[in-house]
């Protein structure tokens, strides 16, 4: 497909301008964090922005509590805060949503990449397999050359036959048919 197609620029720019988004989701909370030394806890009962601004920190929207982000283990447990209530990076996101974001994101960039390396494995066997214009060409050119050399050649073997049965050096096929026939 030519780089100007119809799904071209669609497929080629959407996973780029989806990395984008989430990394611009992620951003605020990362430009903005506290120093490491600051305890989270400290934040509860406030706003959830301010306790997002330090990214070691949780924020769980049931009880409005700022937690320290459980980081031995992926995700906060339920028994801390669960998934739907909590946020983490952006108040706005809850934690289910972000990880279902991010697999959706993973696995289309998987796919993206699987469907990129099948269509350059087939684009070369089907290459291979058929020769383009200018190969057709040399081929045909080439074939033409060989039938004319057999033409040239079953000429001048002629010429040169008839010139032995004029001079008579002609050969027979089997040269002891003549004793033969005696």
């Amino acid at each position: 497909m030519g780089s100007g197609g119809a799904r071209g620029p669609a497929v080629r720019w959407g996973l780029p301008l989806g990395g984008a988004a989430l990394l611009l989701l992620l951003l605020p909370a990362a430009a903005g964090q506290k120093a490491p030394g600051v305890a989270c806890s400290q934040n509860t009962n406030r706003s959830c922005e301010e306790c997002l601004k330090n990214v070691s920190c949780l924020w769980c929207n049931t009880d409005n509590r700022c937690l320290d982000y459980p980081v031995t283990k992926i995700l906060p447990p339920a028994s801390l805060c669960k998934l739907s209530s909590a946020r983490w990076g952006v108040c706005w996101v809850n934690f289910e949503a972000l990880i279902i974001t991010m697999s959706v994101i993973g696995g289309a960039l998987l796919l993206a990449v699987i469907t990129c390396c099948c269509c350059c494995c087939y684009g070369r066997k089907r290459r291979s397999r058929k020769p383009d214009r200018s190969e057709e060409k040399a081929m045909r050119e080439q074939e033409e050359r060989r039938v004319r050399q057999e033409e040239r050649r079953a000429e001048m073997k002629s010429r040169h036959d008839e010139i032995r049965k004029k001079y008579g050096l002609f050969k027979e096929e089997n040269p002891y048919a003549r004793f033969e026939n005696n």
